[in-house]
């Protein structure tokens, strides 16, 4: 399914977004980068968007590597690398979150970006994203949830579950995948359940950040140095 909607997988997230996922995206890289010269690896890829912008935001300091299953996205992904400024300081690999091609304690920090309902075990994936992190690493997180209930459920029920997978179906071709996109958001596990599987997989603390009333969740979590661990 991502290998089909590759060709248009960013001008569909823009348009469906208006463009927030943009915003959201940068707010994410910013709480992710906690050190000078950094590795940083994104999981879930997809175009490489987020690893593009964590590198410019460093000026091309540190190295910075996309982590995905499909690889018409990592095509897309290292077609814009050739065009990139700081394209040596960036890599993709082909690879699964759930079994992370990666030695244990590798980087300075984890990121992903509207990836947590694809993953088919996020228990698996949040102790691989605490392995391959150095202690006191962070990891961060940005999803969609079913928001809180109010008038705005109720906008954002008529949009993303009516209207967003006909969009989807015009622009994309694939009204499929933007269906599975709407039903995932819809039968998400709530932020706070999320929380406690990143706690329970080691991280402390974890903190969220909601987001249009909670419909985009930003999870922030930090990986305990040893000796934090034991007290």
């Amino acid at each position: 399914m991502f290998d089909r909607i590759a060709g248009r997988y960013d001008l569909l997230n823009r348009i469906i977004s208006f463009r927030l996922d943009r915003r959201w995206r940068r707010q994410v890289i910013k709480t992710v980068l906690t050190r000078e010269r950094p590795g940083i690896l994104d999981i879930g890829t997809g175009t490489g968007d987020l690893v593009f912008d964590a590198a410019s935001a460093t000026g091309g300091k540190g190295f910075f590597v996309g982590l995905d299953f499909s690889p018409r996205m990592l095509q897309r992904a290292r077609a814009k690398q050739g065009g990139f400024a700081f394209d040596a300081c960036t890599g993709f690999v082909l690879g699964s979150a759930m079994f992370a091609p990666f030695k244990d304690d590798s980087f300075d920090g984890a990121m992903s970006a509207f990836v947590l309902r694809n993953v088919s075990d996020l228990t698996l994936f949040f102790a691989e994203s605490l392995r391959v992190l150095k202690p006191g690493a962070r990891f961060v997180s940005v999803d969609m949830f079913p928001p809180e209930t109010g008038w705005f459920s109720a906008l954002y029920s008529i949009y993303f579950h009516r209207l967003m997978p006909r969009i989807g179906a015009l622009l994309a071709r694939d009204r499929d995948a933007y269906q599975y996109l709407s039903d995932s958001v819809r039968r998400f596990h709530p932020p706070e359940h999320v929380t406690t599987l990143i706690e329970q997989a080691g991280f402390k603390p974890v903190t969220v950040r909601k987001y249009l009333s909670g419909a985009v969740c930003m999870h922030i979590a930090d990986k305990p140095h040893p000796t934090a661990a034991r007290a």
